[in-house]
């Protein structure tokens, strides 16, 4: 019951930040976006050598 209760309280903490986001003007711009882009670590693969 109280599982149940938890995940309804995040479903419903989902829902309504996307609309709180939008109604006090907190929605990301395309600069935010590409920002956020360029600082997400890029992974490069390194080949081993062979013994």
């Amino acid at each position: 019951m109280i599982g149940v209760g938890v995940m309804a309280y995040a479903g419903a903490g989902l829902f309504l930040s996307d609309k709180a986001e939008e109604k006090f003007g907190l929605t990301p711009t395309e600069k935010d976006m590409a920002d956020l882009r360029e600082s997400l670590p890029k992974i490069s693969t390194v080949d081993r050598k062979e013994r």
